[in-house]
């Protein structure tokens, strides 16, 4: 089969299109005809070799960590899912991931692939997807009636946590640039912010339940915003090189995201998207062997929205 990987850490010119054995399922696998993965800025941050500390890949390795497509084979005591069946799943971070025209994936990590969208476009959501309502809900505590401020709502993350967010009932401020401002209001948010030429915390005129940051700021940003939030709210931040702020006099708690794979919200996801709950939203598609290219114009900055990765059809 075709794969993308990378033999040793570096920038985007590591990556080689390559031939790779066809992978085998070992118990509780499946074997997945990959039909697209996505980009992830963690695959970015795993091929430079800046995360091998909590992400200890084994060279080569493969990146892609979202993966929709079809089961193909197998593995002992495997019969959740069916040869066949169309699926999506957030693989693990540290296996090989879903570049590559099949890829080997626990069977307890996939869920029933959307049936209202494209399969390949379903590899959207479940990573960005699975940040946003765990940083929401499981983090946030987010209820209706609420008011919550999303900062770097026009990233991939924002645009369905402000989906989750107004469709939880809440009252949703977004910062994005002019770029993607169109685009955060068209997923439902209430008020939206340009950070470019807006102080954040002077435009935000009333308290916040909730502030979830996906902006890459700096520390001093994030904690003079975090003053917005009312006594007994929380600050729930994404970028990994900084902790949330916390305030115990006000009992604001500051906590930070790390996504994990589950399948029964993931399943949930789906569900919104079938009912119409909730838009996938794909800023490009590109093919698995322009992956190398690709990832050098994410370097230079060139990116915006999610872009999917198609596999090779046969």
């Amino acid at each position: 089969m075709k794969a993308v990987r990378f033999h040793e850490y570096g920038d985007a010119d590591v990556l080689r299109f390559e031939d790779v054995a066809l992978p085998v399922p070992g118990a509780g696998e499946v074997r997945i005809r990959v039909a697209a993965t996505s980009f992830n800025p963690v695959d970015a941050g795993i091929r430079g070799g800046g995360l091998q500390g909590p992400f200890p890949v084994t060279l080569p390795h493969t990146p892609g960590i979202d993966v929709a497509g079809t089961v193909d084979a197998l593995g002992d005591g495997v019969d959740a899912v069916a040869v066949g069946d169309e699926v999506v799943g957030f693989l693990p971070m540290i296996g090989d991931g879903a570049a590559a025209e099949y890829v080997i994936a626990p069977a307890e990590v996939l869920a029933a692939a959307p049936s209202s969208v494209p399969l390949a476009d379903a590899a959207a959501l479940p990573l960005v997807g699975l940040t946003a309502w765990q940083a929401l809900f499981e983090l946030g505590e987010l209820t209706a009636g609420q008011r919550v401020l999303i900062t770097g709502a026009g990233g991939a993350v924002g645009g369905y946590a402000v989906q989750l967010a107004k469709n939880a009932g809440a009252h949703v401020i977004a910062t994005a640039s002019p770029r993607s401002a169109d685009r955060v209001r068209a997923a439902g948010a209430d008020e939206v912010l340009d950070h470019t030429v807006t102080d954040v915390v002077d435009a935000v005129a009333e308290p916040v339940d909730l502030l979830l940051n996906l902006a890459p700021i700096e520390p001093s940003q994030l904690a003079g915003q975090a003053a917005l939030v009312r006594s007994g709210g929380a600050v729930v931040n994404t970028t990994v090189w900084m902790q949330a702020p916390s305030d115990e006099a006000r009992r604001v708690r500051g906590l930070n995201v790390f996504v994990r794979s589950d399948a029964k919200q993931l399943a949930g996801l789906v569900e919104a998207v079938d009912r119409g709950e909730l838009r996938i939203d794909v800023s490009r598609r590109v093919q698995l062997e322009d992956l190398p290219v690709f990832h050098a114009e994410a370097a230079a900055g060139a990116v915006s929205g999610k872009v999917v990765v198609l596999a090779p059809t046969a």
